[in-house]
């Protein structure tokens, strides 16, 4: 049987855990990334700027340490996870004018470090993160062997719908005009909802680096 005191002790450890995440969701800064957003790579041939959105928007530890290869425009997402009261990291680019209506897949050159990763599509909207987010996110999980480059074709009919961090059933059919955003995340879940192993995420605190090397839209007559 635990005594008062114990069970004191930890009343008081959850309150000061929880007030903890409280706090350093009110200090995260989402317009600061996005004003400090790092230039990478071109998408029909619009340059992407990209900002970090990580699990502190929820009150979390993990950190975005994202950057540009001089001289080769790759783009380096790096940093560290922390899974005690977070679990995911991300970064996020505008697509000001949306994908081109006949656009059938993204192509995605890049190498990892033998995590699964996610890419996300969405319409953008700010102001619908987490629990308030109406419109879903579109993702795909990105599987990578550490220190190979590879080439994943990601047709948008092989996205899966997602709200508040897990799949959902929907009518909504994904229209490339309104993506307004593209993005690539670690996280401790997959597309479909089910934790992301061990050994394709990683535990406790640990890093992390996935070098997209290129990102192309690919119509339907160009798929073979």
């Amino acid at each position: 049987m635990v005594s008062s005191g114990r069970r004191r002790a930890l009343f008081l450890l959850l309150i000061a855990t929880t007030m903890g995440q409280v706090i350093r969701a009110t200090r995260y800064d989402r317009a600061a990334n996005e004003r400090n957003a790092v230039p990478s790579l071109n998408l029909l041939g619009r340059a992407l700027r990209w900002h970090r959105l990580d699990d502190g928007v929820m009150g979390g530890q993990s950190e975005t340490v994202h950057s540009s290869a001089e001289g080769t425009e790759e783009l380096h997402f790096a940093g560290h996870i922390n899974t005690q009261g977070g679990g995911f990291c991300s970064i996020r680019s505008p697509i000001e004018e949306g994908l081109p209506s006949d656009t059938a897949a993204i192509r995605v050159i890049f190498v990892g470090d033998g995590k699964t990763y996610k890419v996300l599509f969405s319409d953008g909207n700010k102001n619908a993160f987490g629990p308030s987010r109406r419109s879903p996110s579109w993702q795909k999980d990105l599987p990578t062997k550490a220190g190979v480059e590879e080439t994943a074709t990601l047709t948008l009919d092989s996205l899966t719908p997602s709200l508040q961090g897990g799949p959902v059933n929907t009518d909504a059919k994904l229209d490339p005009t309104q993506v307004k955003e593209i993005g690539f995340m670690l996280s401790l879940k997959l597309s479909n909802g089910e934790s992301n192993p061990v050994e394709t995420f990683g535990t406790g605190i640990f890093p992390f680096s996935l070098k997209v090397r290129s990102i192309e839209a690919i119509k339907a007559d160009e798929m073979n």
